[in-house]
């Protein structure tokens, strides 16, 4: 049976167990983000009408509700466009927002021991004058 003592315990909590978590939250906090989105939907329906708002094109040679027709289509696509350029844009600023955020948290988490160190030989160093 192996014994550890509680700083061996202490190194392999904060360097190993909970950093796996961290990276494991920070993993569904990206795929939530990609879900909430629909980033990949709204990639594949990129070019599709707005709600799926189109007009049929009428029988026969009528060159007027031709245009007309076309143009709405036109029209529908490209507010369709505009929407999911604008939450795709979103989408990928929150990700790469969470990716920042997500990049601090966990280095944070790793540097707190050093952190901690400086800031107590920095107290004592104010406190003492020296």
């Amino acid at each position: 049976m192996i014994s550890y003592n509680i700083f061996s315990q202490w190194i392999s909590w904060h360097f190993i167990e909970v950093p796996k978590k961290i990276l494991k939250g920070w993993k569904n906090f990206l795929k939530f983000n990609l879900n909430y989105f629909s980033l990949p939907d709204l990639i594949k329906s990129y070019f599709t009408h707005w709600r799926r708002y189109r007009w049929k094109y009428p029988k026969g040679l009528k060159i007027g509700k031709i245009f007309e027709v076309f143009v709405s289509n036109l029209f529908s696509r490209l507010i369709g466009m505009t929407a999911r350029s604008i939450l795709i844009l979103i989408g990928i600023l929150t990700e790469v927002f969470l990716l920042i955020l997500g990049t601090i948290v966990f280095l944070s988490w790793l540097t707190l021991p050093l952190i901690l160190i400086l800031g107590v030989f920095l107290g004592l160093k104010l406190l003492f004058g020296a």
